[in-house]
């Protein structure tokens, strides 16, 4: 039988399935239930998006419409704050949006695993997400973007203490968006 002794037992990551492989130097392969469940969220939007596929139709179906909807109201967000040039980022924040509802939605099914419980995930997600925004910005600004930290018409006596601050603040920031 399946027994709970504990309300955090359905935060903990246990392995499903887990292979020894000696030949590769003892390394253990598992699937855990967050590697299970992040795969059944994937698969979801996956199948979300391929029911909501137009094929081509002239009249477009239910699900197309209520994805063409989610998109345009995203791409409406994206245009706003970053701008009609770099508009070629909202694949990506779909993308995101989606596998965080998602993984939101699923973690109200009981006895279910919320993936997004995990710190690894939030963190790693926003983690990355911070690097990717920041080699982007020295990318295309370069050593220019580094002047992003210091407000125009700062006294030059300020500039060392709040170039520390705004790093320590653009820094914190990953860390607290992941939390």
């Amino acid at each position: 039988m399946f027994f709970i002794n504990s309300p955090l037992e359905q935060f903990e990551v246990v392995p499903f399935i887990s292979i020894n492989a000696p030949i590769l130097g003892n390394i253990n392969i598992s699937l855990t239930n967050l590697g299970l469940y992040t795969l059944i969220v994937v698969f979801l939007i996956l199948g979300l998006f391929i029911i909501g596929n137009n094929s081509n139709k002239l009249i477009p179906s239910k699900w197309s419409i209520a994805l063409e909807s989610r998109y345009a109201s995203i791409q409406s967000i994206v245009r706003d704050q970053i701008g009609p040039l770099n508009e070629i980022y909202t694949p990506f924040i779909i993308s995101l949006f989606f596998f965080i509802l998602f993984a939101n939605l699923n973690g109200n099914i009981p006895y279910s695993y919320c993936i997004t419980t995990s710190a690894v995930v939030c963190i790693g997600l926003s983690v990355i997400i911070f690097l990717g925004v920041t080699l982007l910005g020295l990318e295309l600004h370069g050593l220019h973007f580094f002047s992003y930290f210091i407000p125009s018409g700062t006294p030059l006596a300020l500039v060392p203490i709040l170039v520390i601050i705004e790093l320590i603040s653009y820094f914190a920031r990953s860390v607290s968006l992941g939390v």
